[in-house]
């Protein structure tokens, strides 16, 4: 009787595959390998060609904390991570302070343009994600290098509203949460408003949609969800998922961001 498409072939040599020989190892490999098809794109996947009607000059966006602890470096990937997906080169850079944490496993468009910066810039760049991450020793100099060849997200941090990243930048966010004092929000965005574009409001970690105070909801233009995956995920230059992930790309749509 036939054994139909059950059987396996035998092995040349008799007894078992190769792979049940290698025992443990076989698991091990097929773990990683599922690792790898989840966080970064498959090594055999060329890159995506860009249109001959790519822009030639993409967005630079500044994100500004209200406070520290709001959240600011999870909306500056998370929108960077959202601006990668929609460009044609695949990619984003976001200009950040300090080395941060994160798994090392990033998109072969992040890798090539780490690589490029390091060579054009004086600072530190390396690939996570979709991202690459950027230590700028001048801002000016980095948005002139990146514009030709991918969107730009300036992680301003908490410690001073203005300055060189709102200047520069074709739009702003400023960043609140339901924990800080909504009364800070209108202030903090008259002195963006000084020195570059009206920056929009975002209210983070919210809940679920008004569940902030009442001041703090009137002056936010956008709320995100609270989402500690989603969180993670944009840490580690990713696009968030669910409600999260919506919300970022209604910010990014805010701030011009092609879709």
């Amino acid at each position: 009787m036939s054994t139909g498409h059950v059987r396996h072939a035998a092995h040349p040599g008799g007894g078992r595959p190769p792979t049940a020989l290698r025992g443990g190892r076989g698991v091990v490999s097929g773990a990683l390998a599922a690792a790898q098809s989840f966080l970064i794109e498959p090594a055999d996947a060329p890159p995506p060609p860009a249109p001959r009607d790519a822009p030639q000059a993409r967005a630079v966006i500044a994100v500004f904390g209200l406070a520290r602890g709001c959240g600011t470096t999870v909306v500056a990937r998370g929108l960077g991570a959202e601006l990668a997906r929609r460009d044609p080169g695949g990619t984003a850079a976001v200009a950040c302070e300090g080395r941060t944490a994160g798994i090392p496993l990033a998109t072969q468009a992040a890798t090539l343009l780490a690589r490029t910066l390091n060579s054009a810039i004086a600072g530190e760049a390396r690939a996570l994600g979709r991202l690459c991450l950027v230590q700028p020793a001048d801002h000016t100099t980095l948005s002139e290098a990146v514009r030709p060849l991918a969107p730009l997200v300036i992680d301003a941090g908490a410690s001073l509203l203005g300055g060189v990243p709102a200047a520069i930048a074709d739009a702003v966010v400023l960043v609140s949460s339901p924990a800080v004092e909504p009364a800070l929000a209108p202030v903090a965005r008259e002195c963006l408003a000084r020195v570059g574009p009206e920056p929009l409001v975002v209210l983070n970690r919210v809940d679920w949609p008004g569940a902030g105070s009442a001041g703090s909801t009137a002056h936010a233009e956008i709320e995100l969800p609270s989402s500690r995956m989603g969180a993670q995920l944009a840490l580690g230059g990713r696009e968030a998922r669910g409600d999260l992930g919506r919300a970022i790309a209604t910010l990014a749509d805010r701030c011009g961001g092609t879709s």
